[in-house]
């Protein structure tokens, strides 16, 4: 098996799309946006395209990481900046064979190399816990609702990154998406279906965990 990580190029695009729609499918709600939120964010002011990845598996490509600016904001208003990453996913054909975390584990250390401060992202924190993520209370970051989620995972990309920085995590609003768009964009894809699975009430239930 050939492994090879690369800067994702525009011949990628509905290829990489196709394989979000294909991964996220009915796995936190009926039907999928992923797909769309990815094409949109390649040309949005937040996208950073020296961080958006393809991984390939003997010169296919089996999936995709993606990052996006975003900032925590102190109490009295003062901006720092990060990055995020998300969506992150690999084709479900080749699930279970450690591309994901080589994925996650190669952005990773460009993003340090580059110099960014941290990593914010929204997730389970079992999938992000072995790459070093710590849920955002032990770094006093909240969301914008003052809440500490359990779902909130920060990474500093070097020591004392965040020392003296709290405030909340603000992401890019790329991810904001009606249904109305997704739906229209969905339309240029083969038809799937739409329906509940078990793995969604794990999502409402994980979405909403406040960390104690």
């Amino acid at each position: 098996m050939n492994i090879y990580i690369r800067n994702e190029e525009p011949k990628d695009y509905r290829k990489v799309e196709e394989i979000a729609r294909e991964a996220f499918w009915n796995l936190y709600f009926p039907g999928g946006h992923e797909h769309y939120v990815v094409h949109k964010m390649r040309s949005h002011p937040d996208y950073i395209k020296e961080l958006t990845f393809v991984i390939e598996v003997d010169d296919k490509i089996a999936g995709a990481i993606f990052y996006t600016h975003s900032r925590i904001v102190s109490r009295d208003n003062k901006e720092f900046k990060t990055i995020s990453f998300g969506p992150v996913f690999i084709s479900p054909e080749f699930h279970r064979k450690g591309l994901g975390k080589k994925l996650i584990t190669h952005s990773i250390q460009v993003a340090k190399n580059r110099g960014y401060l941290a990593i914010l992202t929204l997730g389970y924190p079992y999938h992000y816990e072995p790459y070093g993520f710590l849920g955002g209370r032990r770094y006093n970051i909240s969301m914008p609702d003052g809440k500490f989620y359990k779902g909130l995972l920060v990474l500093p990309l070097y020591d004392g990154a965040l020392d003296g920085i709290s405030g909340y995590a603000e992401f890019s609003e790329v991810f904001d998406v009606t249904q109305e768009e997704v739906d229209k964009f969905d339309k240029s894809f083969s038809p799937k279906e739409k329906k509940y699975q078990a793995s969604q009430d794990e999502y409402e239930a994980a979405s909403s965990m406040i960390d104690e």
